[in-house]
């Protein structure tokens, strides 16, 4: 992310001024080139977060006003702006256009060796709203129609056919919260060309349900509909966390959970109060549940893998131009004496336990339960049951799961390596029995859930 050159810092780099260039903030051109090898020689994908949506203003050393006009670049008058974001919007219909930012990509892909593009705005790209005070329900009429813009759209494919067509190993990625139909699906098939989308509703889900729910509120059904609220054969990114959750104004999902206790009850030698209990239990159950159930891939946002404090903010005039939280903590999980650690374990077996069982590859999840009064959900993905249990104080006794196989437990957020209370015995398996439940042909019990726990066998 911030790759391309921006003047001013603040904008997370998405007032791009130099297309062509690497930032200057964190060093050389042959320093960029060098880190993509070194990650590539460690087996790791390196993605650009690409900015075609739209320009900085700025005339003195962007593209702005390049000939001395309004419509170099850009579309003139009003259609040439956007009111939110105060910057430039391009004339996809322009041949000058097409070549500049069609040789962009492959400049960052042939140059720097990139792998593929995550490419930012592309709601405001698809419309000519720009998405602006805007819902989108899923309705046809709202994606087709003289509100479309055609030419955005045309170079959206035309680009995927273009990196597709030179480097098919590269990946590309919308992001998209309109839901915009066949938006990733081949161009071959009258489609965008994008591999995958970005499910951003997902952590404004998981935002909302925080700030606005108390935890006996908190709606199974709601949670599974946004989840799994998606087009079939269409690959989606769920991520439990992102940066516009995370930037000055809001806060991290943990410290959404647990808030100023993070600063003087993280300590293993403090006592575990409820409030730190409660935020490590439902931040592991929410990542877990968003990773199993939320789509194809599953994004990691800095720092939410072990549950990071505070906040993210970049050196502008509103805060004396201070560099104090624009940084990551690492070291908060290699200090054995703080439950940073417990987040940070239970993220890495996560990952583990997926490349073993690859559920992100499998089909869809059948979702057997989403019961509102017990608030236990629970759903078959890859061979494997998962279950959580999101009531706030109610445990459960020999609980009754559909299924068709005999299990044993896997991962348990209520181990103690997780910072659980490990209440369960990890050596009991689970037999199913020709008991049909929740329109499965068979079911088992489950000994016992507890709340504010998952776990999946």
């Amino acid at each position: 992310m911030a790759i391309m050159e921006h003047a001013y810092y603040a904008s997370f780099g998405y007032q791009v001024t130099s297309f062509f260039a690497a930032s200057s903030r964190y060093g050389t051109p042959d320093d960029l080139k060098e880190m993509i090898d070194v990650a590539h020689s460690m087996g790791i994908t390196v993605l650009l977060d690409v900015v075609h949506s739209h320009a900085s203003k700025n005339s003195e050393d962007g593209l702005n006003k390049f000939d001395g006009t309004d419509s170099c670049f850009f579309h003139s008058g009003h259609r040439g702006n956007h009111q939110l974001w105060d910057s430039r919007l391009f004339d996809y219909a322009n041949w000058e256009v097409l070549r500049f930012l069609l040789s962009n990509l492959r400049m960052w892909i042939e140059d720097y060796r990139f792998d593929g593009f995550r490419f930012d705005g592309v709601t405001s790209m698809l419309y000519h709203h720009h998405g602006i005070g805007t819902g989108f329900s899923g309705d046809y009429n709202e994606y087709f129609g003289l509100h479309v813009d055609e030419d955005a759209l045309c170079y959206l494919m035309l680009a995927n056919h273009m990196i597709k067509f030179l480097h098919p190993e590269c990946i590309t990625i919308a992001e998209d919260v309109s839901g915009m139909p066949a938006l990733c699906r081949p161009v071959a098939e009258g489609g965008g060309g994008f591999d995958y989308r970005l499910a951003m509703a997902i952590p404004d889900k998981w935002i909302q349900i925080i700030k606005e729910l108390k935890d006996e509120d908190w709606n199974m059904g709601n949670i599974v509909h946004t989840l799994t609220n998606r087009r079939y054969e269409e690959k989606y990114i769920a991520y439990a966390e992102s940066h516009d959750q995370a930037l000055v104004g809001d806060k991290t999902l943990a410290f959404r959970l647990m808030d100023a206790e993070m600063y003087t009850n993280m300590s293993v030698l403090s006592p575990l109060t409820p409030v730190i209990d409660r935020g490590i239990q439902l931040h592991k159950m929410i990542r877990l549940i968003t990773h199993a159930l939320g789509g194809e891939s599953y994004l990691n946002f800095m720092g939410n893998e072990f549950g990071h404090p505070e906040w993210l903010d970049f050196p502008r005039r509103g805060n004396n131009e201070s560099y104090h939280y624009a940084r990551r903590q690492f070291n908060l999980t290699e200090d054995h004496l703080l439950r940073y650690r417990f987040l940070n374990a239970f993220d890495r077996d996560m990952n583990k336990w997926e490349e073993k069982f690859g559920w992100l590859a499998s089909p869809p999840a059948y979702v057997s339960e989403k019961h509102e009064s017990n608030k236990v959900i629970a759903f078959e993905r890859a061979g494997l049951i998962f279950i959580f249990n999101f009531h706030p104080y109610q445990s459960y006794v020999d609980y009754r799961v559909g299924t068709a196989s005999p299990y044993e437990i896997l991962l348990d957020s209520d181990a103690a390596e997780y910072g659980g209370h490990q209440r369960l015995d990890h050596s009991t398996e689970y037999f199913s029995e020709e008991y049909p439940h929740n329109y499965r042909p068979n079911s088992l019990m489950v000994s016992k859930i507890f709340f504010f726990h998952s776990t999946f066998i």
